[in-house]
């Protein structure tokens, strides 16, 4: 699954949306501030990455900011995990977010892959 770089860059703006959203709804429910701050933190890092991917100076510059972006959607993941395996809300609620990060991180792959083709 490719995306073009206008799509992903929307995409994971409003992924970070989502996980801000989720951090209000678990802030409420008294879940760890340290877990939390994580999942923000992560969660909102991939769409600064890509953002700072659109202005990179070379080629090799967008992989690295790329591979950054595919490190912070992989925490994000686990922290999602973890969220849900302390059920601090139920499983099947996180289901869509879930889904979202690992297309996301199916997305990025596909994008550094492409762009090292492009290298050769």
């Amino acid at each position: 699954m490719t995306a073009s770089p206008q799509n992903i860059q929307e995409r994971t703006f409003a992924y970070a949306c989502r996980i801000v959203k989720l951090h209000d709804v678990l802030r409420e429910r008294k879940v760890a501030p340290r877990l939390l701050n994580h999942l923000v933190g992560s969660g909102t890092a991939i769409g600064a990455n890509m953002q700072e991917a659109q202005g990179a100076e070379s080629k090799a510059d967008f992989i690295h900011k790329c591979n950054i972006a595919i490190k912070e959607v992989r925490e994000t993941h686990f922290w999602l995990r973890l969220i849900a395996a302390n059920k601090y809300v139920q499983p099947e609620q996180l289901e869509p977010i879930l889904n979202e990060t690992n297309e996301i991180i199916s997305i990025l792959v596909a994008i550094v892959k492409k762009t090292r083709q492009g290298m050769k």
